[in-house]
């Protein structure tokens, strides 16, 4: 009995790759009995989708051009955003324009309460009977959030809208807003002038350095043109020429001639 045990022992051992060939092929039978119960199954059930499928790279590509699109409509991937970039309106726009008036720092998407009086200023807002300056503020700080000093977009909407129903009484909420709406719709900031001197008689007299005298006479030439320094201090004159003498530097010009050369 150990004899023949023996035996089978050292035939498996020396012809290992008959057992290798034997459970390859028992491994390949399953894997045919199981693709014929996927086909039996698949046809008893018809929704299940016999479309093939999709590589995992195209994935990643639809992935990618999803993100993109919903960064240009600036959407979150997931969100509701259209499949074209979305146009900044005229009023977003006179928003922007005034959000970052006077300030290098400001990204245009805040604005400040002293651009929000000027915005409402320019813009014809303000008419002095219904809506005066401080109706501006009061909406101002009305609206924006306690720990912050600017407002938003959406919160500029929301005060503009409150400035147009106490405006336009007679009109309903929805006209009344369209209404202030047209009035700052691509409009940009007034920039104010250098301010200009008032021409007037008295201005003209005190301004005229032909009627100066003493020593402020001194100051000015005939011209009217400052003399500076040479005005305001006494410069000592050492030319060795007394005062008034007006051939000052002419005896040089008659001694040094210039020399003509004689013909040959």
């Amino acid at each position: 009995m150990g004899t023949a045990e023996s035996t089978k022992r050292n035939q498996k051992s020396a012809n290992p790759s008959t057992t290798q060939r034997e459970s390859d092929c028992c491994s390949m039978a399953e894997h045919r009995d199981n693709i014929d119960d996927f086909k039996v199954q698949t046809a008893k059930h018809g929704n299940i989708s016999s479309a093939p499928l999709r590589p995992h790279n195209d994935y990643s590509k639809d992935r990618a051009s999803k993100r993109l699109s919903t960064d240009s409509n600036g959407t979150s991937e997931g969100g509701a955003g259209s499949s074209t970039p979305v146009e900044v309106t005229a009023l977003e726009e006179s928003f922007r324009r005034f959000a970052i008036h006077g300030d290098t720092r400001a990204t245009g998407k805040e604005m400040h309460g002293k651009n929000w009086s000027k915005l409402c200023k320019d813009c014809g807002v303000i008419d002095g009977k219904n809506i005066t300056l401080t109706d501006v503020d009061i909406v101002f700080s009305k609206v924006k959030k306690k720990s912050s000093r600017n407002i938003t977009f959406d919160e500029f909407k929301v005060a503009l809208g409150e400035l147009a129903r106490k405006k336009y009484k007679e009109k309903t909420g929805d006209e009344a807003e369209a209404e202030v709406f047209k009035q700052i719709e691509g409009k940009a900031p007034v920039i104010a002038g250098v301010t200009r001197a008032v021409a007037s008689p008295t201005v003209s007299r005190l301004t005229d350095t032909s009627k100066f005298t003493g020593s402020h006479k001194e100051r000015f030439d005939p011209t009217g043109r400052g003399k500076g320094k040479a005005g305001r201090v006494d410069v000592v004159d050492t030319s060795g020429y007394v005062s008034g003498y007006k051939h000052q530097g002419s005896y040089e010009k008659k001694v040094t001639k210039p020399t003509v050369g004689k013909p040959m």
